[in-house]
């Protein structure tokens, strides 16, 4: 009357294969040496599910073909604002250390602490002064953090973690969208408010994109003489930066730089710095 459970502990005889496995490549040769195609990829992918749904439909307790697909993530080229969120969290949970040493520098930078932000100059002179040491300090670093971590990682397999897929707050509406069919099933008055909808997202991106080129195009005409004035300027500074850095030493250059970047708020303005506002303005 009671429940058997079955554990399966897998263990390698030579840890010095298993270390060798992780430098192997994942696939075989020929899919490095002649790749498989877009449209052949889907083909496979297709026939995958195909197999596996028809297999697993015999199955008991059966399983919908529907369950496969979301399984083997078969309609992953389609649209879904679930995916879109889950992509766009796990991307600024890649880049949330990045954010957190910019946020540090920057309280440096406004001498929040002064301890800090005067421990922080002697380091940067020190590595100023001696450039061979940035790598070894970088890759010290990173093996004290790897240490640190290793009192704070989990001692058992976690578990799956919905939250990074967005399935624990997903809406009913959103879940029914992504799994609607290609082309859709649903009446003209649905698709007409999900269409909006995909418009109002879509619009924030493009307006970060038009952003980006937009300050590209700043810079991008600085050599065409489209505005003659801001070109000379911008020639001549050219030529006195070239002189400068043909004479200074570049210790110099980047002590002066650092101490610049990181001067106290009282030099400070609250106006854009003179560069910033050099740029000629972008192409409507």
């Amino acid at each position: 009357m009671g429940e058997l459970h079955l554990a399966i502990r897998f263990s390698c005889t030579s840890m010095v294969n298993m270390m060798f496995i992780y430098s192997r490549p994942l696939l075989p040769k020929m899919h490095y040496v002649r790749p498989l195609t877009m449209s052949q990829l889907e083909m496979l992918r297709h026939q995958a599910v195909n197999i596996v749904a028809a297999r697993l439909s015999r199955a008991e307790p059966p399983l919908r073909k529907e369950v496969i697909e979301y399984m083997t993530d078969a309609h992953s080229h389609l649209w879904s604002m679930r995916r879109s969120k889950a992509s766009f969290f796990r991307l600024m949970s890649v880049f949330s250390r990045l954010f957190s040493v910019g946020k540090r520098f920057g309280e440096v930078c406004m001498w929040k602490n002064w301890i800090t932000t005067v421990l922080v100059h002697i380091l940067y002179v020190m590595l100023v002064c001696f450039p061979e040491l940035i790598l070894p300090t970088v890759f010290l670093y990173m093996f004290l953090i790897g240490l640190w971590n290793y009192w704070l990682h989990a001692k058992y397999p976690p578990h799956m973690i919905t939250r990074i897929s967005c399935a624990n707050a997903v809406h009913l509406d959103e879940l029914d969208e992504e799994f609607d069919t290609f082309p859709t099933s649903k009446s003209a008055d649905l698709v007409r408010y999900r269409y909006d909808r995909l418009r109002s997202v879509a619009g924030k991106f493009q307006t970060v994109l038009g952003d980006v080129a937009s300050q590209g195009e700043r810079v991008q005409p600085l050599l065409s003489w489209r505005d003659p004035r801001a070109t000379t300027i911008f020639v001549t500074f050219c030529l006195f930066a070239a002189i400068v850095l043909y004479s200074t030493p570049l210790k110099a250059l980047a002590a002066i730089a650092g101490f610049y970047v990181m001067r106290h708020p009282r030099f400070r303005h609250k106006l854009p710095s003179a560069p910033t506002q050099f740029l000629p303005p972008a192409a409507s």
